[in-house]
């Protein structure tokens, strides 16, 4: 599977990246083809997913066995592949984190991604709660049953929201960070709660810019605590791979996996896939996330062979930047995307 993250990994947008050379890649799919000697519950030649540390995106992966999970026998590799981090980040974020319960409202960013259709699919399995979602105006089409509320992600949402609910919303989860800090936190009805789980305005031009990486910040709203204080809300941050690699919480995320696929088995959730891409079309791959171009999730597959180029194909990487994502529709590479529908 192919995340945000990755970008910022590649920039060098996180504390303490890897040192090249590095295989990227956090969750992937599988059979299975040798076992540890103390693994037990697994067998050679069983479908599986896992997390792994990095090195996801090989045609071989090792990782320990307490992050590998069975593949459900309807489930296809592509959609296993796109089912861990998605769906765990918003699960935890929804009932771990915010106690999302009937009747509630959730604002969030990226509705068409693959974590912002997670959250969509998962608030649908809970009575009256109401989402309003932000996405580019081109992909309004495709997800506007997936949301309660969609709006451009360039109009002022704070004030839409505010129209259709004057006291804002239950619960605000922010993958944009920047200005919407603040933005998110006044939305917040008391004893609402507002979750960090992203930075992507950070990630603009094709290397890591200083000044990209300032001015994102300086635009975070300081936040004081007296404040919170008085008006009764909360701010929390979630970083899924942290809680996995650093803070050795893999019981805790097998306990969310069991419940996600319990509710994949009953038809209830479903990954929403983008489109397939051969390991040499990565780059490619890699640009349409850039340039928030997908609804859901991009996947690698070792065994595709790479789409041949059209004409009009530019092989140059574009330098995007908040200004062009204004008119990310137009991308012309789009006509050559794999899509699956």
């Amino acid at each position: 599977g192919l995340n945000f993250i990755d970008l910022m990994v590649r920039q060098g947008n996180i504390d303490n990246p890897p040192k090249t050379p590095l295989v990227p890649g956090f969750e992937c799919s599988g059979i299975v083809e040798a076992l540890g000697d103390s693994v037990k519950g697994f067998e050679i030649g069983d479908r599986v997913m896992a997390f792994v540390n990095y090195n996801a995106w090989a045609e071989v992966v090792c990782t320990p066995v307490e992050f590998v999970y069975k593949i459900p026998d309807d489930m296809s590799f592509s959609e296993a592949a796109a089912f861990p981090m998605n769906f765990v980040t918003a699960y935890m974020m929804l009932f771990e984190v915010a106690n999302l319960r009937e009747g509630m409202s959730v604002l969030v960013h990226s509705a068409g991604g693959g974590v912002g259709q997670a959250v969509a699919q998962l608030c649908s399995t809970i009575p009256n709660v109401t989402v309003f979602g932000t996405a580019s105006s081109f992909k309004h089409e495709a997800i506007k049953n997936s949301v309660t509320h969609l709006f451009d992600r360039n109009a002022d949402y704070v004030q839409e929201v505010k129209r259709i609910s004057v006291d804002g919303v239950d619960i605000v989860l922010d993958c944009l960070c920047g200005e919407n800090t603040g933005k998110g936190l006044s939305l917040l009805k008391p004893l609402g709660t507002y979750i960090l789980y992203g930075s992507s305005n950070m990630v603009t031009g094709e290397t890591k810019s200083f000044f990209s990486f300032a001015k994102s910040w300086w635009q975070v709203e300081k936040v004081n605590p007296i404040k919170l204080y008085e008006e009764n809300k909360v701010i929390a941050g979630f970083s899924l791979l942290n809680l996995l690699f650093k803070q050795n919480r893999g019981g805790l995320i097998k306990g969310v996996m069991d419940k996600l696929l319990n509710l994949y088995n009953s038809k209830k959730i479903k990954p929403v896939v983008d489109s397939l891409w051969a390991l040499e079309e990565v780059k490619e791959a890699m640009q349409r996330i850039h340039d928030r171009g997908n609804i859901g999730k991009l996947i690698l597959d070792v065994e595709k062979a790479p789409t041949p180029l059209m004409a009009n194909d530019s092989t140059e990487t574009s330098e995007a930047g908040e200004e062009e994502e204004d008119h990310e529709g137009d991308n012309e590479n789009k006509e050559r995307m794999p899509f699956i529908q």
